[in-house]
């Protein structure tokens, strides 16, 4: 089939009669090249946003879940790593990651991350996010051949109080009066005078109660006074073990169940109340205006660091719950100035000396486990808003 010649340039008419001339031919032309997809629009990286901050509105409340200066934008979970350290590692403040943590819908429970997680930090209306883009259960489909090979996720990582569970204690305050009406221990069958996990005691003031029933074994601790105006608060119960009632009368038979320090003669039983001991809170910081001050110290004399625990004179009646995380400040000293004259008297400033996470509450006083120490905390420190 014959094609006309090309028209000279200039010439509109030949151009349009050509084109016609083209598309009643029929005739093969060359192939066009497929026009490229675009490229999916990347995800804007917390550079790209520092860059076009001008253009995002400013977060509702800056003082909220800040970003580190030194953050990186994409971290890969590694073994042991915890909620609590990842979020340590992008934010100022750790206690605020449940504001920044973004579902995802392919995964069923966004809060269970795994070693090989890849996490990026984005932004989004100015407020930071974070994502697991990748990893073992966030991957891009791909068609496996012959079969579908299955291979199983490792253990999740532990949540802030899950990793801590192991040094929370099982405290109690009670009264003078519910201390000195408790059933005790009274003997074992030989004249030990120390006992343990395992050993069969005899025990006074449990005629009444039916065989199985469980006890916590404590031992009378001391009295608990408010420091600023002298209201007692109540007198601890420290944990020593677990019972179990075998037999009934007076006295009765029990066996100790676990033991968490050796039991004596004339140690109390309570009834087991394991519903009130819950792990299972979010750190988060206490109202703006509370103050306290660490009143007891557990199973120390003068000083506690990481992993040990206080009590402080702020409870239930102030709107403290479980999960709270108080700072803890150590009260400046005054010295003599001699350098200037006339000897003035002048007030160091008080200074940080860790974090306190509030495990347990009761009406009037709250238990407390150092998350975070620099200086050793001591009795009459003041607890506040971090």
């Amino acid at each position: 089939m014959s094609v006309p010649f090309p028209p000279r340039a200039g010439s509109a008419g030949s151009i349009v009669t050509l084109i016609l001339a083209l598309l009643a031919s029929g005739c093969a032309t060359a192939p066009q090249e497929p026009v490229p997809e675009p490229a999916p629009e990347r995800t804007q990286t917390a550079t790209q946003t520092a860059q076009d901050s001008a253009a995002q509105p400013p977060s509702e409340d800056p003082d909220r879940a800040q970003v580190k200066d030194t953050a990186p934008e994409r971290y890969v979970v590694r073994p042991g790593d915890t909620l609590w350290d990842i979020s340590t590692t992008f934010l100022e403040t750790p206690w605020y990651w449940p504001e920044i943590w973004v579902d995802n819908p392919q995964i069923e429970n966004p809060h269970l991350i795994y070693p090989g997680d890849v996490i990026t930090l984005h932004y989004v209306n100015g407020r930071p996010r974070l994502m697991v883009d990748g990893g073992p259960r966030v991957r891009p489909t791909v068609r496996l051949s012959p079969k579908v090979r299955a291979e199983p996720l490792p253990p999740s990582l532990e949540t802030p109080v899950q990793a801590l569970q192991q040094f929370l204690i099982r405290p109690r305050v009670v009264t003078e009066k519910q201390m000195e009406d408790s059933p005790y221990l009274l003997a074992s069958r030989d004249e030990r005078m120390i006992f343990g996990a395992g050993d069969r005691l005899y025990a006074r003031g449990l005629d009444g109660d039916p065989e199985g029933t469980r006890y916590h074994v404590f031992r009378p601790g001391g009295e608990l006074r408010d420091p600023d105006t002298g209201e007692r608060l109540g007198f601890e119960a420290i944990p020593v073990a677990g019972a179990e009632l075998v037999r009934g009368g007076d006295p009765a038979t029990v066996v100790l169940t676990r033991s968490d320090r050796e039991a004596l003669r004339g140690d109390r039983l309570l009834p087991q109340d394991d519903s009130a001991q819950d792990f299972l809170f979010t750190p988060r910081p206490p109202h703006p205006d509370a103050r306290g001050q660490v009143i007891s110290l557990f199973d120390a004399i003068s000083r506690i660091a990481r992993f040990q625990v206080a009590v402080i004179n702020l409870g239930e009646r102030d709107d403290v719950e479980q999960g709270q995380v108080f700072a803890v400040y150590h009260s400046g000293r005054t010295v003599r100035d001699r350098i200037a004259g006339g000897g003035e008297q002048v007030t160091l400033p008080d200074e940080r000396a860790g974090l306190v996470m509030v495990f347990r509450t009761f009406e009037k006083v709250s238990y407390a486990l150092v998350v975070e120490s620099t200086h050793p905390i001591a009795k009459g420190n003041a607890v506040r808003h971090p």
